[in-house]
């Protein structure tokens, strides 16, 4: 089966898929391609209210980059391709509803690249999490400049300087998952997750995603700044009114 991207919606939730389970999901330039194709096209109206982005198969949800064509490369088609690797990345932290990573086998790469850019990462215990890059003889670059800041500096050093992997408990640990769990309870903790999302208001939470991209990339007042913004902003809307309004009239129903 050649590389693709599965898209299957229900119920507010698009689920996409990354199907090259036969080379453990590893991404070729098409892929990415492909992949930021379908976020860009998600992103259009009607938005889902969530995304959830995993790998096909048990071995691997992303074991980054295909090596057959990275070993291919010069200057320029290098640059071409960490350039699909980060409009990829960059899709998923611009998209307009919570991304959450549902993480099954090795995670390495560009695939954990793909993880940290995600809003939310549930992993399964048996998930292994590494940046190899250095041992094939490259940096690791693009959005892996976001490891530092989720998993500190000391943390972010190791595993880009010594090319080494680490668990999924360990990875809980260090801030990189917010969630592990048993293989078998990975769908239903996703899920769990799906329920909470669903229960808030959708013009909020699109509103504070673009919050916290803006607080990652640009300075504290700014920051705070676009958030007086964002507050009055909500307020032109119906959302705020209805669901405080729901939330006084429950209140008054309990007596």
């Amino acid at each position: 089966m050649s590389a693709q991207v599965i898209i299957q919606r229900e119920d507010g939730v698009a689920r996409v898929v990354i199907d090259h389970a036969a080379k453990a999901n590893a991404l070729t330039g098409a892929l990415l391609v492909e992949l930021y194709d379908a976020l860009e096209d998600l992103s259009l109206e009607p938005v889902p209210r969530a995304v959830v982005l995993t790998g096909a198969g048990e071995r691997a949800f992303i074991g980054g980059a295909f090596i057959d064509e990275m070993a291919a490369l010069d200057a320029a088609s290098a640059r071409e391709f960490i350039m699909h690797v980060h409009r990829a990345c960059d899709a998923l932290r611009r998209f307009p509803a919570p991304v959450i990573a549902r993480i099954q086998g090795h995670t390495l790469g560009a695939g954990l690249e793909l993880a940290i850019s995600c809003d939310i990462r549930i992993a399964a215990e048996e998930a292994v999490f590494g940046m190899p890059e250095v041992r094939l003889g490259i940096p690791s670059v693009v959005e892996a400049a976001l490891l530092p800041r989720v998993i500190g500096a000391g943390r972010a050093r190791w595993l880009l300087l010594t090319g080494n992997s680490i668990g999924a408990r360990e990875a809980l640990d260090w801030g990189l998952v917010e969630e592990v769990v048993p293989r078998a309870s990975l769908d239903a903790a996703v899920d769990g997750v799906l329920t909470a999302l669903l229960a808030c208001g959708p013009a909020a939470l699109r509103a504070q995603k673009l919050l916290i991209k803006r607080w990652e990339d640009e300075s504290l007042p700014a920051g705070i700044a676009a958030g007086i913004d964002a507050f009055a902003a909500a307020y032109a809307g119906t959302e705020p009114r209805e669901r405080m309004a729901a939330f006084l009239q429950a209140k008054k129903g309990k007596g």
